[in-house]
Order: C-alpha cells, then structure tokens, then sequence
C-alpha cells in the first residue's frame, strides 16, 4: 500500500513538473509571444522599410537582450541594415549595417 501512495505520487510530480515545464516554453514561443505586442509584424516592416528607405527581406518577432522587438532585414542597394522595431511603441530601437549578410564567394551559409 505504501508502494502504491509513493508511486503515485511520484507519477503526479513528474507529471507537475512536465507541465511546468511545457508552460514556461510556451510562454517563450515567439508566435505565442507576438500576442502582446501592440503593433503587427506588418506594421513593424513598414516602419524599418521607411526608416532605412529599403525593402524588407526577412522579419521576426524574437527576443533580444531580454527583450522581444519586431527584427527586420531590410535591403537598401547594396546594404543590408539589421533594423530593431518597438513592439509596443513601433519606434525604431536600432538600426545597422548587417556585413555578415553581404555575399562574397567565401560565404556559403547565407
């Protein structure tokens, strides 16, 4: 009988403690997480689009330093700008030149 209450006991923390786990990283998803943010990814491309004076060619919703923000790859000739958008305010965080995107020869991961 003593076996049968520590065994279920034990199914019932591990089961706890899966869920715990399950529920921290959901929480952590990104497509779970854009929920809170007061703009849309579209909303956070048109504004680094218009900040650089470019076109979009990637953007994501990902946290950064603690912080999740609107990530956006933008192309203006031969630059490509890493562009950092607010998801609550849809200010521009940061904006910069993104060199590990220019292709060359050597580069075969991009």
């Amino acid at each position: 009988m003593q076996r049968k209450i520590y065994l279920a006991t034990l199914v019932a923390l591990s089961v706890t403690a899966i869920s715990s786990v399950y529920a921290a990283k959901t929480i952590e998803n990104d497509a779970l997480a854009v929920e809170a943010a007061k703009i849309s990814l579209t909303q956070a491309v048109t504004t680094a689009e218009q900040h650089v004076g470019g076109k979009a060619s990637r953007a994501e919703f990902e946290k950064h330093k603690g912080q999740w923000v609107f990530d956006v790859e933008v192309v203006n000739g031969k630059k490509v700008m890493d562009v950092k958008v607010d998801p609550t305010s849809g200010k521009v965080i940061k904006a910069v030149e993104d060199k590990s995107d220019h292709d060359d020869d050597h580069d075969h991961a991009d």
